[in-house]
């Protein structure tokens, strides 16, 4: 991947929905070059979607975060088993260090985040988790009525 490659990306991240003319201004290079990079970088696995942000992803699920945990032993594809049963939870990350898991989550209260905490700390094996609450999020995009061409 090269620095037109690098900066094609960064400006898709600013604004996924860009059309392929204003990103060939952006970037100084011909609205070809531009469709051409970016089918060879989804092609090639470097790209691997596009996509949005809705209003309502942040406010049907206001109270968001992470939780980290720690396991004991080897229950690894257990817990992970477990916790795909819980609806609060929209992602789960496998990490090194001190945390073995990160997961993702998001409820419509503090009450219910407590109640899933409570579930999750009951499963046998997580030795320990720490949750960190997203205060706010402040994205690199913005939106726009652009469309592709």
């Amino acid at each position: 991947m090269d620095e037109t490659d690098q900066k094609l990306i960064a400006a898709l991240r600013r604004n996924a929905r860009a059309s392929v003319s204003d990103l060939s201004i952006e970037l100084g290079v011909s609205r070809a070059t531009v469709r051409s990079r970016m089918e060879r970088l989804v092609k090639e696995g470097e790209i691997l979607g596009f996509t949005i942000v809705v209003k309502s992803d942040a406010n049907d699920m206001p109270v968001r975060g992470v939780t980290l945990i720690e396991i004991e032993g080897k229950g690894n594809e257990r817990i992970i088993s477990n916790l795909r049963g819980f609806p609060e939870i929209q992602a789960i990350h496998s990490t090194n260090g001190q945390w073995d898991l990160i997961v993702e989550f998001g409820t419509e209260t503090l009450a219910k985040l407590d109640e899933a905490l409570k579930r999750l700390r009951l499963i046998d094996g997580i030795n320990n988790s720490e949750t960190n609450l997203y205060l706010a999020t402040h994205r690199s995009s913005h939106t726009s009525s652009a469309r592709r061409s």
